[in-house]
């Protein structure tokens, strides 16, 4: 690998630093307390094991051990059947499942990783919209 390559956090992206400069907003991709739960057929009723507060779902994502900060985003209701998990798991703010695409994933992943940039995000359980500043620092 050459210096210069080396020196640049998007040598490997498919996109360039434009794509994720500014500030974008990923619209209801957070864990809210309307995220869908499964239902019982039989009783008609969310099993224990699917119930679940914004305020676990956030403690739980703060919780695991990283470098980079994680999000609580809604698990699949086919996933919390056949594992009996929680309605919730945690990913880097800039997870796939939050942005969209592995893209934007890698992108926003590079920015974060560089000294280049400043990388903010804003997670809004309420909303469930996350939004994501990526600036470049200026040379002093």
């Amino acid at each position: 690998m050459t210096e210069e390559l080396a020196d640049d956090p998007f040598h490997d992206c498919e996109l360039d630093p434009d794509a994720v400069l500014g500030t974008q907003t990923f619209e209801d991709v957070l864990y809210t307390d309307d995220t869908e739960t499964p239902v019982n057929v039989l009783t008609g009723e969310t099993p224990a094991h699917s119930q679940a507060t914004v305020e676990e779902a956030k403690a739980f994502a703060a919780g695991i051990d990283t470098d980079t900060p994680q999000i609580a985003l809604p698990a699949s209701v086919e996933a919390q059947v056949e594992t009996a998990s929680k309605p919730y798991t945690s990913a880097a703010f800039f997870h796939f499942k939050a942005t969209g695409s592995l893209k934007l994933h890698r992108a926003y992943h590079a920015a974060y990783d560089s000294d280049a940039f400043t990388v903010d995000f804003e997670a809004d359980y309420e909303s469930g919209d996350l939004t994501i500043t990526v600036e470049r620092v200026e040379d002093s």
